[in-house]
Order: structure tokens, then sequence, then C-alpha cells
């Protein structure tokens, strides 16, 4: 009687897979994240708007300030690479598209429009940067692509949201910080795709 109860499938999980969900998990924290730092963290924060960190010291008039959710901007840039790397391409867009719609629900009313139109675009930037140069390296490949996402990111928002470019600087300097710090993960990852023979 027992042989004649069919025993469910099992759903396999392999550590790729595995990884490349909680890199699409982390992903996607980010962005609320981020909306939640410009509110709440920062070495300054101004009334009625961001709060601020310094991200570079040397600047005419004082250190060079960001709204201080840009670290988790330059983070995520990174993080939609791993996605695509472990998950691969279509993934990687459906990670695009729900990051766009979060992004724009948990965004002010004001900067709606703004805050989904860079995210959306940025990345789709990263994307189109990162998918031809993956195969001839790893670090390369997140560091071109990044670079060109957070541009496009920096300057679609602020043009977006007001129509200037005043504070392109910081948020530029702000995400490449995060982007360079996460490189030395990125290549400790790389080292032990490498080990285990894990084809680029």
């Amino acid at each position: 009687m027992a042989s004649m109860v069919k025993t469910p499938p099992r759903i396999s999980l392999n550590s790729r897979k595995a990884r490349g969900i909680a890199y699409l998990l982390a992903y996607i924290a980010c962005i609320p994240i981020a909306n939640w730092m410009i509110g709440h963290v920062g070495t300054e924060c101004l009334p009625r708007g961001p709060c601020l960190l310094p991200v570079w010291p040397w600047a005419p008039g004082g250190a060079l300030m960001a709204p201080s959710g840009v670290v988790m901007v330059g983070l995520a840039l990174v993080l939609r690479d791993l996605v695509q790397r472990r998950l691969g391409r279509a993934a990687a867009l459906l990670a695009i598209v729900a990051g766009a719609a979060l992004s724009g629900a948990v965004a002010p009313p004001a900067l709606v429009v703004a805050s989904t139109a860079a995210f959306f675009l940025s990345e789709l930037a990263d994307f189109a940067v990162y998918t031809p140069l993956a195969a001839r390296g790893l670090v390369k490949a997140v560091l071109a692509s990044s670079l060109v996402g957070l541009l496009a990111d920096s300057v679609l928002f602020l043009w977006l949201a007001f129509g200037s470019l005043e504070f392109l600087a910081g948020q530029v300097v702000g995400k490449t910080w995060m982007v360079l710090l996460a490189l030395p993960l990125i290549h400790w990852i790389r080292q032990r795709e490498t080990a285990s023979d894990i084809a680029p």
C-alpha cells in the first residue's frame, strides 16, 4: 500500500543557484535600504531634505557630500552583475524590472518618475556593458559596467528630479566608492569559481 503512494518530486537547488538567489534578494533589498538611509543615516540631515555623508574630504568649501543612499545604489549595480552571472540574463532583466517597480513604489511622490526611470535605464546600461565583457573577466566586467551604470543613474536622476546636475560629483564619487570596495569580493568570488572549475 505504501508503495502506491507517490512521493512528490524534490526540487534541487545547487550552490550556484542558491548564491544567485541570495544575490537577487540582496539586490532587491538595496532599494528600500537606500530610501531609508536617505532619511535616517548621515553626518548631516537637512531639514525636509536628505541625510548626507562625506564622500571626498577635499572639495571647494569643505568635504564633498552626497545623499547617504548612494552607497546602496553602487552596491546594487555590483549585485545585479552577480545575479546575471549566477542566474542568467533573463533573471537579471526580470530583476531590473522588479527593482524599478520597487524603486518607484518606495520613492517620495515627487520623485517617483525620476527614481523609476533612473533605476531602470541605469541598470539596463549596466546590463548592456556587462554582458559582452563577462567572458573577458569578471572583475573588469563588473567595474566597467558599474561605472557606466552609476554615471547614468546619477545624471538621469538629478536631471529628471531637479533639472540640474549641480550635485553630480557627490553622487558619482559616493557610488564609485562602493563599487571599488566590492571589487576584492568580486575577485575572491572569481578565484573560488576557478578553483571549482566553474566556466567563466
